[in-house]
């Protein structure tokens, strides 16, 4: 799959907790393992290799299983219940008082409640609903909750697993199976693992997330962690520009070593999606990937001796975004937009709405002209969609979670230096609302080919209303870009290398004022 999306989204909704200012010092050091949770959640997963290999306790290495090229499976057992359930998630406080306060209200009203330990506090789950159960009913309890002042708006669903009584884990191979309390590990003779039927190097492991269920876990050397990473967000075929891949390779390391702990609280650092980065394992390596890992051996992006946020995204429509545009955070010095063309640092190079209209084919998306480093590479340089009626008055109301009835005007509020709307305006027959920033982007989903709903692709874009006989017949979006648009374009690094650039000088054109040291 090609191209992260940091922030992705889901990453507008837990801006909240993004730091910018978490920066942690570069000092020469060992190379590090990381731990990846490859599969997340689940009640059973398999463990395996093609070679021999053996399934030990992790805490008394005990051997409970042996074999070659075969696979063992492990399940969550429990003296007590496992509850699968959808969850509302209304805050995350490490503020005691505010939490009992919570508690005390939502005891009164008679809600089912749930708290979380992560981060050094706690998040806030609210109500119980079965994970089949009516999206209809979700949306009404969530507007009570509202109403009654234990939620706010951006409060959120979420499907947790719920276990009590006392948890073991049970291995099953070859006709026998054996217990343990503890995490267990998979070693290969050869280094490459299964966890759920996928390959790893390194260290396969099943142990406990914070809900209670089961993780699948591949701990390995970051830098071998980085051979599936590097493919998938920037994949070799078509992209296989050597310093391209090398900048990759750089932002991704600087990005895993900047969030080591990230989600300590579920046993790992780190999830393989775009929440985070994309993780293949050992299936998604390719040589030129793996070259330009090996290429650039422990370096990483410092700002003043520190790492960097090292963001990125697939494509930035010709401008990339300042972060403080994105995300309600504090402006960072080397996160600014710079233009993806070869037309210097002038804000008169912003795409203007004549620019989206006029472009000569918005689908295929490949035009040489002016120079632009990204728009022969990637079909989301340009884009454009439309919305009938119906289809808006159903994507708003399902975002509101309330019914607008006819959308009348959208209307774009205020927009940054750089081109993205930086506030929108929904006016409706039943009132008007507004969304900020990146979460614009989850405001408007468009219908995708599949029939589903997608989140828009960027906030690079115009929006007008369309008419057909003087009949207003819904909207259209002239847009451009893949992503949040903050730091490195990862088109524009594939063009920029085509150019003959390095992948040091293009590093330091998407973040600027920056430094590559050698970490290890």
């Amino acid at each position: 799959m090609f191209i992260r999306r940091i922030f992705i989204a889901l990453l507008c909704i837990f801006v909240s907790a993004f730091s910018f200012s978490g920066f942690q010092s570069v000092e020469a050091s060992e190379e590090q393992s990381i731990r990846i949770g490859v599969v997340p959640s689940a009640e059973s997963i398999t463990l395996g290799s093609d070679h021999s290999f053996s399934i030990t306790d992790k805490e008394t290495g005990e051997i409970l299983a042996q074999g070659t090229n075969n696979s063992a499976e492990v399940s969550l057992m429990s003296s007590g219940s496992v509850d699968t359930s959808y969850r509302l998630q209304v805050a995350w406080s490490t503020n005691t008082a505010y939490i009992d306060d919570w508690l005390h209200r939502a005891e009164i009203g008679g809600y089912e409640t749930y708290l979380e330990e992560h981060n050094g506090g706690y998040r806030l789950l609210i109500g119980k609903f079965p994970v089949e159960g009516s999206w209809s009913a979700r949306v009404a309890f969530k507007n009570e909750m509202i109403t009654n002042g234990l939620a706010a708006s951006d409060a959120f669903w979420q499907i947790k697993t719920i276990t009590t009584g006392t948890a073991s884990l049970k291995v099953r191979f070859a006709g026998e199976e054996r217990l343990t309390e503890n995490p267990v590990q998979i070693h290969s003779t050869d280094g490459i693992i299964e966890i759920g039927g996928k390959k790893y190097r390194g260290i396969g492991e099943v142990g406990y997330n914070s809900s209670g269920s089961l993780a699948g876990i591949n701990e390995l050397p970051i830098e071998q962690y980085l051979y599936g990473v590097v493919p998938r967000e920037l994949p070799p075929v078509p992209y296989g520009e050597i310093e391209a891949q090398k900048a990759q390779a750089v932002a991704a390391r600087t990005y895993t070593l900047a969030n080591l702990g990230k989600r300590s609280a579920d046993g790992y650092d780190l999830l393989p999606t775009p929440s985070d980065q994309v993780y293949g394992g050992y299936d998604a390596e390719h040589p030129v990937s793996t070259q330009a890992v090996q290429e650039t051996e422990g370096m990483v992006a410092t700002h003043n001796g520190k790492l960097i946020t090292a963001v990125y995204h697939s494509t930035s429509g010709g401008f990339t975004a300042n972060n403080e545009d994105i995300w309600s955070s504090d402006s960072v010095a080397y996160l600014r937009g710079v233009p993806d063309a070869e037309r210097g640092n002038s804000m008169e190079n912003v795409p203007s709405l004549d620019v989206f209209k006029n472009h000569a084919n918005a689908k295929s998306l490949r035009n040489s002209k002016n120079g632009d480093y990204e728009s022969d590479w990637s079909k989301y340089h340009r884009w454009e969609y439309e919305w009938t009626n119906e289809e808006i008055s159903e994507v708003l109301s399902e975002y509101f979670a309330t019914e607008v009835g006819n959308v009348q005007e959208i209307n774009v509020v205020n927009r940054s230096d750089s081109g993205r709307v930086l506030e929108i305006e929904f006016v409706t027959d039943n009132g008007t609302f507004y969304e900020y920033k990146d979460k614009i982007r989850w405001s408007l989903k468009y219908f995708n080919a599949s029939g589903g709903k997608s989140v828009l692709l960027s906030t690079l874009f115009f929006i007008e209303p369309m008419k057909s006989k003087g009949e207003f017949t819904g909207f259209k979006a002239y847009g451009g870009g893949w992503g949040h648009g903050v730091g490195l374009s990862q088109t524009g690094a594939v063009g920029m290398a085509t150019k003959g650039d390095s992948y040091e000088t293009i590093l330091k054109h998407y973040y600027q004022d920056i430094a590559l040291e050698k970490k290890y």
